[in-house]
């Protein structure tokens, strides 16, 4: 019988210099997708997945992210004040109860493999959840959870998976896939993991995206710090000597993963989740109406 997985950590102490200057003075994971910030999504994911830990690897400048999850009394009083007590029960959901929210810093930005490490005496040997929340994931079912439910039957670990065309595989881990695969179709047993391969070498065009399943036997490998791709430690390169430990599956989740990342990315993730606003949507449309009728004409 597999451990309930009930921590998740979230690497937040990127300096986010893709969005200079906008975060110069905020965390790149307070930016805001339609009126939530990124980090919200993630936590909400989590929430909605089980999780009962949350646990924030932080850096300098992120004390936002903090604040965020905090209870906001100066808030509260004028809100209700003003009579607007439907604006304070929704910002309740923002707030995480005591006791079940932990942060801890990453000196410095030494990679995905280091922030994971720092976070390993909260996690105190259970199987843990990691989200991205870069990676932003609109699905019916939250991704994780779907994770958590993959992991229930074949327990280790367990990737987020999605194909992309292979021009692009060097920007992520990919995935070799084990010759015998599992009667699930969604379920894909992993020989090895490389990361950031070239095109011509890389061994698929399944990728490993931003949530992650991890056996806490991960951290004996971390914690060798080895250097790699882009003179990081790489989360991927420590999964991967996790390969024949334990069971080792990419999970191809149901949804759309936009890389908020990336600006363009970030973008098309607020039409996106703007589109299934009922509130918003038909403006929306209209509005996107108009620039692609303007775009038509100047062609």
């Amino acid at each position: 019988m597999t451990t309930r997985v009930r921590k998740a950590i979230f690497p937040v102490g990127g300096l986010g210099t893709r969005f200079l200057p906008a975060t110069k003075a905020m965390p790149k994971e307070m930016l805001p997708v339609v009126d939530k910030p990124l980090i919200q999504y993630a936590v909400d994911e989590a929430r909605e997945a089980g999780i009962e830990q949350f646990i924030f690897v932080t850096g300098r400048g992120k004390t936002a992210i903090e604040d965020h999850f905090d209870h906001s009394a100066e808030l509260q009083t004028t809100l209700q004040a003003r009579g607007k007590d439907d604006l304070w029960q929704m910002l309740r959901g923002t707030t995480l109860p005591p006791g079940q929210v932990a942060y801890t810093r990453q000196p410095e930005p030494l990679g995905l493999g280091h922030a994971v490490w720092c976070a390993r005496h909260l996690v105190d040997g259970e199987p843990f959840a990691v989200l991205l929340a870069d990676d932003l994931i609109l699905a019916d079912e939250p991704c994780l959870k779907q994770m958590i439910e993959a992991h229930q039957t074949v327990g280790g670990n367990i990737v987020a998976v999605m194909d992309v065309v292979r021009e692009h595989v060097s920007r992520y881990g990919i995935v070799d896939p084990a010759p015998d695969q599992p009667a699930n179709k969604r379920l894909v047993a992993v020989r090895n993991l490389v990361e950031k391969p070239r095109p011509a070498v890389a061994p698929s065009t399944l990728a490993v995206i931003g949530r992650y399943i991890l056996e806490p036997s991960v951290f004996e490998h971390l914690g060798r710090q080895e250097r790699g791709a882009g003179g990081e430690v790489q989360l991927t390169d420590a999964l991967a000597e996790q390969i024949g430990m334990a069971p080792f599956h990419g999970l191809r989740f149901e949804g759309r993963r936009f890389d908020c990342g990336d600006k363009v990315g970030f973008l098309e993730a607020n039409i996106a989740f703007a589109l299934e606003r009922d509130d918003m949507s038909e403006q929306i449309r209209d509005i996107l109406r108009q620039y692609c009728s303007a775009e038509l004409a100047v062609r």
